[in-house]
């Protein structure tokens, strides 16, 4: 199981919301090449990195910091946040990208999201975020009435076989995962999904380990590492067993 530690970007530095709300932000890094550089100090072979910015104003907008992270540490680094035409799909990818993170354009565009699949294949994963048991989308500001099993099952019909699975209402609060909802999801998934949502302490990723599922691929950790809850190389302790 890998260990994604999430580098959100907003104003051009490294920072954390809660519960998806913009305007309860916290900065970590004023450079979120300083914060990727901590992180793959500390043992990280893979990041997370979201275009808060990006996701706001429907086309990415911070390309730069993914190359500069990509071109001076060398890490595996999936990239999302904005991505809604095929153009800033192949500009991440470009960037450095080895994976790109598609959302709110994966449910509105399906032109879109089956060219992007037929194009990239399994270099596209469709992050699934959920406020209240539904799919949230333009960077987490509007809910929208479809149920996540809805959404996930609509997604695989459509070739989609890597998911990031968010519980919004618990990213940021360090209140732990809801383990139960995640043995739900996997139940559904029938590719590979990434947990993200919540993650407060080792205990966290010691009950996504005692799971044994396989259709986990990985979970996500930003404030938990920022906030010194645990670091990555006890974390990749846990889930590399």
């Amino acid at each position: 199981m890998r260990l994604y530690p999430a580098i959100d970007i907003s104003d051009g530095k490294a920072v954390r919301l809660t519960k998806g709300d913009f305007d309860a932000k916290t900065v970590y890094e004023d450079d979120p090449l300083a914060a990727a550089r901590a992180f793959v100090a500390d043992g990280a072979r893979y990041l997370h990195v979201v275009d808060l910015d990006g996701a706001r104003e429907g086309r990415p907008q911070n390309l730069h910091h993914l190359e500069r992270i990509t071109r001076e540490l060398g890490v595996s680094v999936q990239y999302g946040g904005g991505l809604r035409d095929l153009a800033a799909v192949r500009d991440a990818l470009r960037a450095g990208a080895d994976r790109v993170i598609l959302g709110t354009a994966a449910f509105r565009d399906i032109d879109f999201l089956d060219e992007a699949i037929a194009a990239w294949g399994e270099r596209v994963v469709v992050s699934v975020d959920v406020r209240g048991g539904r799919v949230s989308a333009a960077g987490w500001q509007e809910t929208t009435q479809m149920p996540a099993d809805a959404a996930i099952q609509r997604l695989q019909d459509r070739g989609v076989r890597q998911f990031v699975y968010t519980n919004v209402d618990r990213d940021g609060m360090l209140g732990g995962i809801d383990l139960d909802e995640i043995a739900w999801v996997s139940s559904i998934v029938r590719g590979r999904f990434i947990v993200s949502g919540g993650v407060g302490s080792l205990d966290d990723l010691e009950g996504l380990v005692a799971m044994r599922r396989v259709n986990i691929a990985g979970v996500i950790a930003g404030k938990a590492l920022y906030e010194r809850r645990f670091t990555v190389a006890e974390a990749l302790a846990v889930l590399d067993g």
